[in-house]
């Protein structure tokens, strides 16, 4: 039986599902080819004429292990449920969400159109949002597509997935989603982006939290909430992570101790209020500054009148809520105020960002297996990795590696070979 090579060199073979592991004696050969083929220069293009939009149809007929309360029949996608809203609403309003199948794309595109084959009644809504995952694996946040009026994305992407979110009044008929087209192409200007040597670090604020509860109820992307569950609700669904992801992430700083929790949950108050971007992106109250929730505003200063989104009077100036778990472990005993650091936005400062592979990951205090876990990283995500060490060899599943990554936003240390690039050691990341 041939032995598993050590993974401490560039060549070690990249972590993919049992069904490819006979395939990763190539894995090398792959890249050179692969570095080869990149290397050669592109035939040059007509610059009087642009790439043609990239369109595709896609498939509603499929439920996937993300969508929350929908139902496909007749020809068209409705609410399954309508007495089912996101646990941390607390409103009684149909809720519904299907998380569309990604779409590669053959050129980094930017903006994506959509086009929405729909009956909506009148007391009923969809939303379309978008999101792209950049060539390096990260994630943008979900920015909303209208007929008219397309989604322009923070940077390129490769990968495009589309949600669909149908709401419908408590007894009142839900919409019916026939069909939904997206078309995807170039805006004609690179988004800016700072450079990797001044990107500044993940964005921070102090919010006021709330403890959400509601042990049994189903959160905004459909998992059960459970006793001291460790998740996050924030007022916008442009960082809502798929189920049992912790792809937008937050840290959450009380009196006792910081925790990374991921964002499971749409709430308190508003929907739309991504009070962490600038205002400039702000999906509403654009007029606020960035790191003020909406709610707080409405509480404190009588921001709309002091009502919410809904038109509901605002009785606490929550911009987010805990988990019962999380809540208790961060040193409260009553709602409070906290830091939050939203650990997808920006570039990480002296950090670099790779993807992850697997479930219940654990994040040690040391690079040892007998260190104390700090953390677990529930699913496959990004991370932020500041530097490098040799530490304990691990052996998981066939492969071995020594090398171990820093991860400041947990606090410890991941095995990299639950980083999911081909390389054990990470390139371009200094030793710790």
């Amino acid at each position: 039986m041939l032995t598993p090579p050590l993974r401490r060199r560039g060549c070690a073979p990249r972590r993919r599902p049992r069904a490819r592991r006979a395939l990763s004696g190539t894995v090398c050969l792959l890249a050179l080819a692969g570095t080869a083929l990149a290397a050669a220069p592109a035939p040059a293009a007509d610059a009087a004429v642009p790439p043609a939009p990239v369109s595709w149809r896609a498939d509603l007929t499929r439920p996937g292990t993300d969508d929350v309360n929908v139902r496909y029949g007749s020809g068209a996608l409705r609410v399954r449920d309508g007495s089912v809203s996101p646990a941390s609403l607390g409103r009684d309003r149909g809720y519904a969400s299907a998380v569309l199948d990604t779409h590669h794309v053959d050129r980094p595109v930017n903006r994506v159109a959509v086009d929405l084959d729909a009956t909506v009644p009148g007391a009923a809504g969809v939303e379309v949002d978008v999101r792209g995952r950049a060539a390096d694996g990260t994630w943008t946040e979900w920015r909303r597509a209208a007929a008219g009026a397309p989604a322009e994305l923070p940077r390129y992407v490769v990968d495009v997935q589309a949600r669909l979110t149908l709401w419908n009044a408590k007894g009142e008929p839900t919409a019916a989603v026939r069909a939904v087209t997206l078309t995807a192409d170039d805006a004609g200007t690179a988004p800016a982006e700072p450079a990797p040597a001044t990107r500044a670090a993940a964005f921070s604020a102090r919010v006021y939290a709330t403890r959400e509860g509601l042990v049994g109820h189903t959160t905004a992307n459909g998992h059960v909430i459970q006793a001291n569950d460790h998740f996050v609700a924030l007022p916008s669904r442009r960082a809502l992570s798929p189920k049992g992801s912790g792809q937008y992430s937050v840290q959450v700083c009380g009196p006792a101790r910081c925790e990374t929790a991921p964002v499971w949950d749409v709430g308190p108050w508003n929907t739309h209020d991504d009070h962490w971007n600038p205002s400039s992106v702000r999906e509403q109250w654009k007029d606020l500054p960035q790191g003020l929730p909406e709610a707080q505003a409405a509480y404190e200063d009588g921001y709309n009148g002091g009502r919410d989104e809904f038109g509901r009077q605002v009785a606490n100036p929550a911009g987010i809520d805990l988990a019962d778990g999380t809540f208790y472990n961060v040193g409260l005993n009553d709602n409070g105020w906290v830091t939050v650091t939203y650990l997808w936005t920006e570039g990480g400062g002296d950090t670099t960002s790779f993807p992850t592979w697997g479930t219940d990951v654990s994040v040690r205090q040391q690079a040892t297996t007998a260190s104390t876990r700090v953390a677990s990283l529930p699913g496959p995500t990004t991370v932020r990795v500041r530097c490098q060490v040799h530490g304990q060899l691990v052996n998981y599943d066939g492969y071995s590696n020594d090398a171990w990554s820093y991860l400041p936003d947990y606090g410890g240390y991941v095995s990299n070979i639950f980083i999911d690039v081909a390389d054990a050691w990470l390139p371009g990341v200094p030793t710790c």
